[in-house]
């Protein structure tokens, strides 16, 4: 069966990991390539977009794909959208893997909101010392409050992104560790943490520190899967739907 995964997550990661191997399957795991040193794979990958949703579609047909696994970032909704549209055309079997919300613990002072432009609002008029984990393709609408002096952290840098005197970038890699984070936090004296509503146990060492501290949490809720797409939560979970797929296949 031939598979596409379309991945850059850590869940995307360890369904190609139970994937290489078996003789039953041929996957090909495609990355946006929005970061420059990818971690290597285990099955065979591209980089780079297909040209919107008609160009996926095509590909889907020239290459035979059966089944498309979108285990792209909670917050590609774009490319969830354009999956679900070019599977539709296509008639390919699509599958959404996506890791679980975190949801607020006793203790946690979240603020959540639906999008930057209310997250930027949600950090009010007062100048404060702001922890700002988005990523950097999400940093422009915090321009327009410029009171503020961003901690930024990301993985590529954030060149241009927020063009701002008042900005400390880092560049870092999760897993992070909570002392780690809450070590941070004091030496940056940071006043409020904003992050999206990723998921996953590699950078929810975070909003563990800032529980720790009492600081508040804007939180920016993650977009809906695409109507009428089935979604798991699981690697093993995705595996268990492509191993019932192919069963039921001629």
């Amino acid at each position: 069966m031939r598979i596409l995964i379309l991945g850059g997550t850590t869940e995307a990661s360890a369904l190609a990991a139970r994937l290489a191997g078996k003789p039953d399957f041929s996957p090909l795991l495609s990355m946006a390539g929005r970061t420059s040193d990818p971690r290597p794979m285990p099955i065979p990958t591209r980089i780079g977009g297909f040209g919107g949703v008609a160009g996926l579609a095509d590909f889907l047909r020239i290459e035979r794909i059966e089944a498309v696994i979108d285990a792209t970032h909670p917050f590609a909704a774009v490319m969830s959208r354009n999956a679900a549209e070019a599977c539709a055309q296509a008639q390919v079997p699509l599958l959404a893997l996506r890791r679980p919300a975190w949801v607020p613990q006793e203790g946690d002072r979240w603020i959540e909101v639906a999008s930057m432009g209310e997250a930027v609002q949600a950090l009010g008029e007062a100048p404060r010392r702001v922890f700002l984990t988005v990523g950097r393709l999400e940093l422009a609408p915090f321009a327009a409050a410029p009171q503020h002096t961003y901690l930024v952290r990301t993985i590529e840098p954030i060149g241009d992104a927020l063009p701002m005197p008042n900005v400390i970038a880092i560049r870092e890699r999760a897993p992070f560790d909570e002392a780690a984070e809450r070590a941070l936090m004091e030496r940056e004296r940071i006043d409020m943490v904003v992050t999206k509503n990723s998921g996953g146990a590699a950078t929810y060492p975070k909003i563990a520190a800032a529980r720790s501290l009492g600081l508040p949490v804007v939180v920016v809720a993650r977009p809906e899967t695409p109507l009428g797409v089935e979604e798991v939560t699981s690697a093993e979970a995705a595996l268990d739907w492509l191993e019932r797929l192919h069963g039921r296949s001629p």
